[in-house]
């Protein structure tokens, strides 16, 4: 799987800021910038923001596919993520799941643990290789 990130410029129009639109191979294009007051002109998610909403998302659906392999009807979930900055970067993040009353003690149980498994949480708690190619390449 292959995602870029592209700086838009044409002609005489240039984006200002640190906007930028990333393609995630599928045909998804997301805009992310970082705030005003980071310089940026707030016209997406910084991408530490992104991060929060892609554990946020991972957690909820995690949830839901382990829910339906079980045959619990989970109804609606809602995952909140919760991020402290510290020099601009998140030092940790604070998940609170919302699950339906209708489920049992032991689920709810099982449906915590669960969200810890979700692919997402798994990156930030561990530790995952992230290689920079040696050269730079000429656009």
């Amino acid at each position: 799987m292959k995602v870029v990130a592209r700086r838009k410029v044409s002609g005489a129009e240039r984006t200002l800021g640190y906007a930028h639109d990333v393609e995630i191979e599928g045909g998804h294009v997301l805009r992310l910038d970082e705030p005003t007051g980071a310089g940026g002109t707030d016209t997406g998610p910084s991408p530490t923001r992104l991060l929060a909403a892609s554990l946020a998302g991972c957690t909820a659906i995690t949830i839901e596919m382990y829910a339906e392999r079980k045959e619990w009807d989970v109804g609606k979930v809602e995952v909140d993520v919760d991020v402290e900055y510290r020099d601009g970067a998140p030092i940790s993040f604070a998940v609170t799941l919302r699950l339906p009353s209708e489920l049992s003690d032991e689920q709810r149980k099982r449906l915590l643990t669960i969200a810890g498994k979700c692919p997402v949480h798994r990156l930030i708690a561990g530790e995952t290789e992230v290689t920079i190619a040696d050269k730079v390449e000429t656009l």
